[in-house]
């Protein structure tokens, strides 16, 4: 398998604003906790409004190239909501230790979407179908921060049961709460998400993509049917600890294929 990138489709925009983000996350990842409180502050601030505009430069066609998509932006919108998820939890957590997954996430999808810039986009569509891609990368960057949280979660659970001090600085409960909070919310733009692409499909996407159970549909709706099963289990029967956080991740992966892992099948092995 080989693999093949476009890297001359990254803007001078792009380029400068990953140089800033990497080491500011490298930065953040390790000397983080070493930092005055202030200063933590600005660089997540920083480090928020960087990647933000990283990720328009690409999605909404701010350089010479106009608006391109793929799995690589997606995964770096993604990251960025995380961040956006950690920044406010740390407003309301101050204890929160969830840094180093945060910062080696958004490190990771811009290097990527370097490499993967994705591809050129024509659209002749709704002039609603952005929101449509803003709820559905906004239920993907709250099922992330879940599964952030549900690896810190188990991680601690872990500890706790070998009677060794944790690092996440937060009690298990909260934890909990606070993952399953991400799950809710993520439930909810997923399903506005689904029922807008099953109700205005071909208006959003035009008559030829309107709403067809082609693989992209079917691993979104098991997503969903796997989230609501977790939720509905949790509130009727108490469903927690290893197998509700194993949901999380068979959902998560599931949504995941849907849409990223396919156009990383299409753009970088298949090269459509």
């Amino acid at each position: 398998m080989i693999l093949t990138s476009d890297f001359t489709l990254v803007s001078s925009f792009a380029l400068f604003s990953a140089a800033c983000l990497i080491p500011l996350y490298l930065i953040y990842a390790f000397l983080g906790d070493k930092l005055k409180d202030v200063w933590a502050q600005c660089l997540i601030v920083i480090l928020w409004g960087l990647h933000g505009l990283n990720v328009m430069s690409t999605l909404v066609g701010m350089d010479e190239f106009g608006p391109r998509f793929g799995f690589a932006p997606a995964l770096s919108a993604t990251a960025w909501l995380i961040l956006t998820c950690y920044a406010l939890e740390r407003h309301w957590f101050p204890q929160s230790r969830v840094r180093l997954g945060v910062s080696t996430v958004g490190l990771l999808t811009v290097l990527l979407s370097l490499y993967f810039p994705g591809q050129a986009l024509q659209l002749n569509a709704s002039a609603w179908l952005p929101l449509h891609w803003a709820l559905g990368m906004a239920s993907y960057g709250l099922f992330g921060a879940a599964v952030v949280h549900a690896l810190i979660l188990s991680n601690a659970d872990r500890l706790m049961r070998q009677a060794a001090e944790s690092s996440a600085n937060l009690p298990l409960l909260t934890l909990e709460r606070l993952t399953y909070r991400f799950v809710i919310a993520g439930f909810i733009l997923l399903s506005c998400t689904l029922l807008a692409g099953f109700f205005f499909g071909e208006s959003l996407f035009g008559a030829e993509h309107a709403w067809h159970w082609d693989h992209k549909t079917v691993l979104s709706t098991l997503a969903w049917l796997t989230f609501a099963y977790l939720l509905t289990a949790r509130y009727r029967y108490g469903f927690r600890g290893k197998r509700a956080v194993r949901v999380i991740y068979i959902g998560t992966g599931l949504l995941f294929l849907a849409y990223a892992g396919s156009h990383f099948v299409r753009e970088v092995i298949l090269h459509r």
